[in-house]
């Protein structure tokens, strides 16, 4: 009968477990799928000391311990230690073949801007509760990322690692709860767009109208600011989506300006609503009709668009050497619009010994939600407004509704002042 082995203090070893001539120690076995591996460690049990000059790494026996449990559980913990967050990243973005080319790449965007460099290249089962945690604080305290920013991130990271536990190679998600949690601790909101008010509303307007300099984007934030369309639908807009008999907006694709997967540069691609409920048909306020009308008469003498997107072509917008808008461009629009209406407003209340009333800093996704207050302020069935919208989900909706008749629902009670005996 062959002698039970032991290592150099004398201990006896158990089946798999050995001891190498430089004093290493070792574990074979099978893993959950029958393949053969092993694994190394320094130190047999926790109280022995680590040799001089070696990696710290946890004892063989405590390893044996995870990888029995491991096993058991069908856990592949070995190709888990192999594989990266990178390698699963790749094979999620494989698998979501209903994603959206636009959708797509915004996923990889907040990959490769702010998860990549600080967690790609870690082994998917090394990555723990306590590494998300300080991942997403480092990113809102010492990179300065709003929450919006963070959500972006989990929205990506949660994913993958939940194909990871499905897969076998995990036994929890570390992202689990963690942007929940700090979201209530820090007291984390999503920047939330506010409207402009009518004030507002009316001099962004005005402005518009009155500068020779910036007159000539008033039937783009005209049809902004009077159907609620996103940014994409107004920019993907043609000629053909219009019908100016029956006075309908059909609202059927959606533009975007963004870079492909598997494709260096960056281009336009034209895709469907991303849900059903942003497929929709709008009526054309006269404002809205007279603003496109006043569009086509000026492109009759100037000429239309040439430009054609994914066999989509007669787009009804474009800039002044003949290209399609982007999200960017518009907001850089509306971004020296600002600058230069409240640097006039500033230098005339200035004149007149007044409080100058000036417009706050906003992009071109708080003209939709003005839209919807100004709507909600006037309308009271929820589902209509909702179907103009587009909105998939009839809570983003009541979120609007309710702030937007705020200050209608104060104004009533103001007037039930002294009017009724409640004391």
């Amino acid at each position: 009968m062959a002698s039970k082995r032991r290592d150099s203090k004398g201990r006896l070893l158990k089946v798999g477990e050995s001891q190498r001539s430089d004093g290493m120690y070792m574990y074979r076995y099978n893993d959950a799928g029958g393949v053969r591996r092993t694994i190394y460690s320094w130190r047999l049990v926790d109280t022995d000391k680590l040799p001089v000059g070696k990696k710290a790494g946890a004892p063989l026996r405590d390893l044996e311990k995870q990888l029995t449990r491991d096993t058991d559980d069908g856990i592949e913990s070995f190709v888990a230690s192999k594989k990266t967050l990178d390698d699963f990243f790749r094979k999620y973005m494989a698998m979501k073949k209903e994603l959206k080319p636009t959708t797509r790449s915004g996923y990889i965007q907040v990959y490769n801007n702010y998860i990549k460099d600080e967690l790609g290249s870690r082994s998917i089962s090394s990555i723990k509760y306590s590494d998300v945690k300080q991942f997403y604080l480092s990113l809102f305290y010492e990179k300065g990322f709003k929450p919006n920013t963070v959500h972006a991130v989990n929205t990506v990271l949660h994913p993958i690692f939940t194909l990871a536990v499905r897969d076998g190679y995990i036994r929890a998600n570390p992202a689990y709860q963690v942007y929940a949690e700090l979201k209530k601790q820090n007291g984390w909101g999503q920047d939330k767009r506010h409207a402009l008010t009518e004030v507002q509303q009316q001099m962004f307007v005005d402005f518009i109208r009155s500068s020779p300099k910036y007159a000539g984007f008033l039937n783009l934030f005209t049809v902004f600011l009077g159907t609620g369309c996103r940014v994409g639908e107004v920019i993907g807009l043609r000629w053909d989506d219009c019908d100016f008999e029956e006075n309908l907006i059909s609202i059927n694709h959606n533009m975007a300006f963004c870079r492909p997967e598997n494709e260096e540069r960056m281009r336009f691609l034209v895709s469907t609503p991303k849900t059903e409920a942003g497929t929709r048909v709008i009526p054309m306020l006269r404002e809205v009709k007279s603003a496109l009308l006043n569009e086509r008469l000026r492109q009759m003498a100037e000429g239309f668009t040439r430009n054609e997107v994914d066999g989509y072509t007669g787009f009804i917008f474009q800039t002044k050497k003949g290209n399609l808008y982007t999200s960017t461009s518009i907001n850089q629009i509306i971004k020296h619009i600002i600058r230069d209406c409240n640097a006039e407003e500033t230098a005339a209340a200035k004149k007149q010994r007044r409080e100058p009333i000036l417009l706050p800093h906003f992009s071109v996704h708080n003209l939709r939600h003005t839209f919807c207050t100004r709507f909600c302020e006037n309308e009271t069935n929820l589902k209509i407004i909702q179907e103009i919208m587009g909105h998939a989900n009839i809570s983003t909706t009541m979120d609007i509704y309710n702030e937007a008749t705020m200050e209608k629902k104060k104004a009533s009670f103001g007037n039930l002042e002294g009017k009724i005996k409640i004391g």
